[in-house]
């Protein structure tokens, strides 16, 4: 049992509450799954500058002199926010490659948790009220967003097996629920080129549809490709650049409820992540229908 929440803003003035919103919702789930939390954050897109969103379990050690570690390793121009055991390194666009092998090499205990040029995501062990005050994410704004609640079932505690999964650029995926084919899809998907941290099945559904829209679908095409694809039980809130999408199984056992108004789509595993949202009296509510999927695109 897991909690998951999003939201897509389409009232522009809305924007500057997004984290606050989104703390407030995942924070209500915090009953659904003690053992971490995490959340993804989409901003103002950087253009020609990509934000690679680093953890150490070390960070004053690691993030100390990083900027002027990768000056040495060839990256110009490097700029580093650090938050807590997270970091955001912003990079120009052709250096994201040659960044990343240069944490690999300087910086082993470093883990990249996501790139992109409008998201950042934050994950630690921890309560979500505990983790989401680590990384300031009320202060955040942005147009979407996702977020998770982890209890563990099937693969251990830590940063890394916490959720959202990355495995694409402004793409991520947070999930309720567990899958019966991973282990033979991830043999699959590694062959294919996409690179996979943990042993989390969630995450090889994110890996899942990397690859989808790698071939050239969108978020709703990769969606509709997994329900053929995919065995298990699960619902899926996924985001990208652009887009917010939703999709649970055709059993759809996983609790799941929606709520649209003019300013805004938001997702919740129960009813009462949704309560506090401005306007919610006057939302159209529903409950996702299984198999059918839910998207929308800025």
């Amino acid at each position: 049992m897991c909690g998951i929440v999003g939201l897509f803003l389409k009232d522009k003035s809305l924007e500057p509450q997004l984290g606050a919103l989104l703390s407030e919702m995942l924070v209500t789930m915090t009953d659904r799954g003690p053992d971490s939390a995490g959340i993804a954050i989409y901003g103002a897109d950087q253009n020609d500058l990509v934000k690679l969103t680093i953890q150490s379990p070390e960070p004053e050690t690691d993030f100390a002199g990083l900027t002027e570690d990768l000056r040495k390793a060839g990256i110009k121009n490097a700029s580093i926010l650090p938050k807590n055991t997270h970091a955001v390194i912003t990079v120009s666009s052709d250096q994201i490659d040659a960044t990343r092998s240069a944490l690999e090499d300087l910086h082993p205990n470093v883990r990249v948790m996501g790139t992109g040029t409008a998201m950042e995501i934050y994950k630690e062990v921890g309560l979500p009220k505990d983790v989401l005050e680590r990384f300031k994410i009320s202060d955040m704004s942005g147009t979407h967003g996702i977020g998770h609640t982890r209890m563990a079932t099937e693969s251990a505690v830590t940063t890394l097996g916490a959720h959202p999964f990355s495995t694409g650029s402004d793409q991520c995926l947070v999930h309720n629920g567990s899958l019966s084919n991973h282990n033979n899809l991830r043999r699959e998907l590694t062959r294919e080129g996409i690179r996979l941290e943990t042993q989390n099945d969630s995450e090889v559904a994110a890996a899942y549809l990397t690859g989808e829209m790698a071939k050239g679908k969108n978020l709703g095409e990769a969606l509709t490709s997994a329900l053929d694809d995919l065995d298990g039980f699960f619902t899926f809130v996924v985001g990208t650049k652009s887009g917010f999408g939703v999709v649970r199984d055709p059993i759809a056992c996983k609790p799941a409820v929606m709520a649209e108004t003019d300013a805004y789509v938001a997702f919740g595993s129960e009813y009462r992540a949704l309560v506090n949202l401005p306007g919610i009296e006057d939302a159209r509510v529903w409950e996702p229908e299984p198999a059918t999927v839910y998207f929308w695109e800025h």
